[in-house]
């Protein structure tokens, strides 16, 4: 990112950490950065890979979302809590 004044090592690590899918508060305890230099940070790279990718979505018109849950029926365990079942949903 461009003006920034963290340095680049920093910067390179909250890449990582982004990357890896941790959280912007995993990445203050393990960096060493303000909680609220990482989330804004976060939120950079989330805002620029949405501008990266923005003409390129594959859908257009109406879509539809449904979603459920797979598992086998147990006797009074029933809804989106039953224990043992796998939510999956789908466009």
């Amino acid at each position: 990112m461009r003006k920034s004044r963290l340095s680049k090592e920093k910067q390179e690590r909250l890449m990582e950490h982004f990357v890896a899918g941790a959280t912007a508060r995993t990445a203050v305890a393990l960096i060493g950065v303000n909680k609220s230099t990482a989330a804004y940070y976060f939120h950079r790279l989330r805002k620029i890979i949405y501008q990266a990718t923005e003409d390129e979505t594959p859908f257009f018109g109406y879509i539809g979302v449904d979603e459920s849950y797979f598992g086998g029926s147990r006797k009074g365990v029933r809804g989106r809590g039953a224990a043992g079942k796998v939510p999956v949903f789908g466009l």
